[in-house]
C-alpha cells in the first residue's frame, strides 16, 4: 500500500505544480495513451 500512497502524493504534487485538475490529468493520460499506442503500432507493423 505504500506504493499507492507514494503515487497519490506524486500526483497531487504534479497537479499543484502545473495548476491542473483531475479532468486535465485524465485528458493528458488519454492523449499519452494514444501517442504510445500509435508508436507501438507503427513500429510493430
Amino acid at each position: 500500500m505504500k506504493v499507492i500512497e507514494l503515487h497519490k502524493r506524486q500526483m497531487a504534487w504534479w497537479k499543484n505544480k502545473l495548476g491542473i485538475d483531475n479532468y486535465a490529468v485524465a485528458w493528458i493520460a488519454f492523449i499519452k495513451g494514444l501517442i504510445i499506442g500509435s508508436l507501438l503500432t507503427y513500429y510493430i507493423n
